[in-house]
C-alpha cells in the first residue's frame, strides 16, 4: 500500500515486553498480513524491556478490534503487551513545528530531576522536543546519566540562546550540557 489517502484508518500501536529476538519481525508480519502500511515507528530498549510505537494505516473499512485480534496470538506467544488507539485525521497529519533543529546533550552524575529540570527550561520557552533518549552508563559505583534531546527552536531563537539559557542549570546540576545545530540534508 503506497502512502495513505484521506480514506485510510490510522492507528497508534504500542508494543511492550521483555526483549527477545523476533519482536520487530513478528509485529511487521502481523501488519503485513493485514495489509497495513507502517507510516512511522520508533523502538528502543528500556532497562531490558523492548518498547515500540508504530503509526499504521489501512484502507477503510477496518477496525481497531480487528487489529487487536490479529496481534493477540503474537503478543501471547512473545509475552508482550499490545495496545492500539484509533487516530483522528487531525492527529495523523500533525505538522512538525518549523524552526532550527538542535541536539541537546547532558552528561553527569546520576541524580533525580535531570530530565525534569532540562525539559522544563525548554518547555517554558516554547521549545518543542521531537525526540528524547536517556541512558545510565558508567559503573554501579559511579553511574553517569546521559540525556539526548532533539529539539525544534521557535522563531527568533538560535543555538546560542539555548546554550545561554541552560548555563545556569548546568552549574546547579553540576552536569555537562552541549547544544549543537542539526543541519538537514536533502536527498
Amino acid at each position: 500500500m503506497e502512502g495513505s489517502g484521506e480514506t485510510a484508518m490510522h492507528f497508534a500501536v504500542t508494543i511492550i515486553g521483555k526483549d527477545k529476538p523476533g519482536i520487530v519481525a513478528g509485529a511487521a508480519e502481523v501488519l503485513y498480513r493485514l495489509g497495513c502500511n507502517i507510516e512511522d515507528s520508533s523502538s528502543t530498549l528500556l532497562g531490558g524491556e523492548f518498547a515500540m510505537i508504530l503509526i499504521v494505516s489501512h484502507e477503510k473499512p477496518f477496525s481497531k478490534t480487528r487489529l487487536l485480534e490479529d496481534f493477540k496470538s503474537f503478543g501471547e506467544a512473545m509475552q508482550l503487551s499490545v495496545f492500539v488507539r484509533t487516530l483522528t485525521q487531525d492527529e495523523v497529519h500533525q505538522e512538525m513545528p518549523s524552526g532550527e533543529l538542535c541536539m541537546v546533550s547532558v552528561y553527569g552524575s546520576d541524580q533525580p530531576g535531570i530530565v525534569f529540570r532540562v525539559t522544563k527550561e525548554l518547555a517554558e520557552r516554547n521549545i518543542t522536543i521531537s525526540d528524547m533518549n536517556t541512558r545510565l552508563i558508567g559503573t554501579p559505583e559511579e553511574p553517569v546519566y546521559v540525556l539526548m534531546l532533539e529539539a525544534v527552536l521557535p522563531e527568533g531563537m538560535d543555538i546560542k540562546d539555548v546554550s545561554h539559557l541552560l548555563e545556569k542549570l548546568k552549574k546547579e546540576l553540576q552536569v555537562e550540557i552541549g547544544v549543537k545545530s542539526v543541519t538537514p540534508v536533502s536527498l
